[in-house]
């Protein structure tokens, strides 16, 4: 099994290049992002996490159904950058964190954790899981959307991440879209803790 892919990783990618991903001009993730926004309907959101935001382009879409966004990355050059790209929007708060030790506290009406979790071990994905739970409001959405395409630089692929959450996570799944690159996910909390 791969290493957890960690903050050094992510600060040499940036370090790179400002957009490692072409989050900003990339044909695939546009499509992913209005999929993930229609997945989550007409919806409003109190209080909303986005784990792993990057430069903040899916938080830029985000933030206007949101009345408090917290964005979060482990790389600092990213925060920085998203950080500018949202300064005006005062409800916007964009913190370096490295997920899941340093979880924010709750609770979230919201946690979006998109192309993220694959770059966990198994064992702490699990524990990342458990944290989103214990921190999501009752009747709160936990929304996982990741690449399906295989790679040998990851710990796990989009489609181990799916089913891992699925199969041990409480919460109850409401919708699911599996497209070619990328598995969309989308799960509620009915029971509370």
């Amino acid at each position: 099994m791969r290493d957890r892919l960690g903050r050094e990783y992510f600060e040499r990618l940036y370090a790179r290049e400002r957009d490692p991903w072409n989050f900003e001009t990339s044909a695939y993730e546009r499509r992913k992002y209005r999929r993930t926004l229609q997945a989550l309907g007409e919806r409003r959101f109190r209080r909303a996490l986005e784990a792993g935001c990057s430069i903040g382009v899916f938080t830029e879409m985000l933030a206007p159904r949101c009345t408090e966004l917290l964005a979060v990355d482990v790389s600092e050059r990213a925060v920085r950058t998203a950080r500018e790209r949202l300064r005006r929007q005062s409800h916007v708060r964009i913190e370096r964190r490295t997920l899941p030790e340093e979880m924010p506290e709750g609770p979230f009406d919201l946690i979006v954790a998109s192309e993220i979790l694959y770059y966990l071990t198994r064992d702490v994905l699990l524990e990342a899981l458990d944290r989103f739970e214990e921190e999501l409001a009752p009747g709160g959405f936990l929304l996982a959307v990741h690449w399906r395409r295989e790679t040998k630089t990851y710990p796990l692929q989009g489609d181990e991440v799916h089913a891992l959450l699925l199969q041990h996570s409480r919460l109850h799944l409401v919708e699911s879209a599996i497209e070619p690159e990328y598995r969309l996910d989308l799960l509620e909390d009915r029971d509370g803790p």
